[in-house]
């Protein structure tokens, strides 16, 4: 086995002992069914080398062969590096992350948007059979608290596409901001996409930043994000945020909260108490807006969120307290799942599933539901045993806004320790795996929360090398999982990529000066002692 540094790990690497070296005369075949694998791979390979990478019309006259081979396993690949490269695949899917490993594995440079001078364009002479350990792997970014331009959502896709994921998840409305143009309701953007200033730092500080944050996604550009997206194998899973997390949209629309009340754009971060009213205008408004959303998105899934619902308001809402009695609901909490199924069932009508956090296990999950558990692994152990499709996300594991080592010297300090060894020990079945379920374990998604993660540079500090780790996780052999062979092949060659595509990751010995953030107040967590808490509250 050669000693390679890609990342993720292929299952299997046989090295011939020799090289390949490629030219400006490097020329491209394909089956047409992978001709879209082809394309993307002669445009990177091109920006990179400088090259007019001709499209030969017969597979032996060209260098690299994208094959069809109906053997191959969905997303899985063969590689073989001889006199030329054959890439072969059963799917684009799988021609496409073939040719992110010959990227890989032609070094660095290769990542560049543009040649940067003279370089010896070789591959190792090998044969690499892989494919991916999971179906589902996910990241999900939270656009809301912070929205990131579309250019930086880009940029984030093709940075997750070299690491094989599959799906973003695109957090787009909160209490903090609504995100996306829906054209039957414009004071959801022309209010509700911008806030008067924020949360600087933990909330419980009570100190705001005096700066008006906003911004907002036009149809056209969710659909360019779409296509850009797909072109690269990553389904993207839109989410509007319902009944909690929703004053923005309450802002921008008062009827749909509490009579009377008048709210403005929320600027602090945390558990809102003001909820959607569970009213029929409410649900019919949401209706709506996920028609438009669907027009949109092709996503089989699409995301009603339906965690953190505080019962204060409805509790004290006469209208909410007859409207449970009248469903048959001994208290309002019935409310919160009524409300999650009146929306799942229009999306189910349209041919499409509901994605949702655990937390709706609690009072009901909606036929068909993708479960994101978060929570710990509870909730999505539970919704496995009632034969629901689950994606494990727990917030201990694969939160990744949290702090990256222990004391105050990380910016912004918050959430439990979640270092770059811990997330690479992960696994989303723990003692678990032979347990016969009627659900589907569907795989893994890391969380990206944006309240202390204003730019596209402070992503990038929290992602990589973490993500990275986690993609590793998410698609090779876990019996081959090796950290100190993961810190080597980082070491030696991932952080190079990183670096060439213009990712400010962060160090392995810690932060660069100019990453730190001295002064700002965070929130520090202890995992264990919350577990031992929780167990003496039992």
């Amino acid at each position: 086995m050669t000693s390679h540094t890609l990342v993720p790990a292929p299952w299997s690497v046989v090295d011939a002992g020799s090289s390949l070296t490629l030219a400006s005369t490097t020329s491209l075949a394909s089956d047409p069914r992978l001709a879209n694998a082809r394309r993307w791979f002669g445009k990177a390979l091109g920006a990179a080398t400088g090259w007019d990478l001709a499209v030969a019309g017969v597979d032996g006259e060209a260098t690299i062969v994208f094959v069809f081979d109906a053997e191959q396993p969905a997303e899985g690949y063969r590689l073989t590096i001889g006199e030329k490269v054959l890439i072969e695949a059963s799917s684009d899917a799988g021609a496409l992350y073939g040719a992110q490993t010959v990227l890989q594995l032609l070094g660095s440079q290769a990542f560049r948007a543009a040649p940067v001078g003279a370089s010896a364009w070789t591959l190792p002479t090998l044969t690499i059979t892989d494919k991916p350990r999971f179906g589902y792997r996910g990241v999900m970014l939270d656009v809301a608290r912070h929205f990131q331009p579309k250019n930086d959502v880009l940029r984030f896709i093709e940075v997750a596409a070299m690491h094989k994921l599959n799906v973003l998840h695109l957090h787009l409305t909160d209490d903090q901001g609504w995100r996306v143009e829906i054209n039957a309701f414009p004071k959801l953007t022309e209010v509700g996409a911008w806030r008067r200033e924020s949360s600087l730092g933990a909330w419980r500080a009570g100190i705001f930043d005096g700066a008006p944050h906003g911004g907002f996604y036009t149809q056209d550009d969710l659909r360019e994000i779409v296509a850009f997206a797909a072109a690269r194998n990553i389904t993207v899973i839109p989410e509007i945020d319902v009944p909690g997390h929703s004053q923005a949209a309450i802002a921008a629309y008062p009827e749909l909260g509490l009579p009377g009340s008048s709210l403005e754009v929320w600027t602090r971060w945390g558990i809102n108490p003001n909820v959607l009213e569970p009213t029929a205008y409410a649900v019919d408004f949401y209706k709506v807006v996920l028609d438009e959303l669907m027009e949109i998105f092709p996503s089989q899934w699409i995301g009603l969120g339906g965690d953190e619902v505080p019962l204060d308001q409805w509790e004290a809402s006469e209208f909410a307290r007859k409207a449970a009695a009248d469903l048959g609901y001994e208290s309002v909490a019935g409310l919160h799942g009524w409300f999650i199924a009146q929306l799942a069932a229009h999306l189910r009508q349209a041919g499409r599933k509901t994605a949702v956090w655990d937390e709706i296990g609690d009072v009901g999950l909606p036929e068909g539901a993708l479960v994101h558990s978060w929570r710990g692994y509870q909730g999505g152990l539970d919704a496995l045993a009632g034969g629901y499709d689950v994606v494990m996300c727990p917030e201990h594991k694969l939160y990744l806004d949290h702090r990256q080592a222990d004391g105050d010297g990380e910016p912004v300090p918050v959430g439990f320790v979640t270092t770059l060894e811990a997330v690479y020990s992960f696994d989303p079945m723990p003692q678990t795996s032979a347990q016969d379920f009627p659900g589907r374990l569907l795989g893994a998604q890391a969380n990206i929360w944006s309240e202390h993660l204003p730019s596209a540079r402070r992503i990038d500090y929290a992602a990589y090398p973490r993500l990275s780790a986690i993609a590793e996780v998410f698609w090779s052999d876990p019996q081959s999982r090796d950290y100190p062979g993961f810190l080597r092949r980082l070491s030696e060659g991932h952080l190079g990529r990183l670096a060439a595509m213009g990712v400010e990751f962060r160090p392995l010995d810690g932060p660069h000066p100019w990453q730190q953030r001295p002064g700002i107040v965070g929130w520090m967590r202890d995992y264990d002692q919350e577990q031992l808490d929780a167990a003496g509250k039992l």
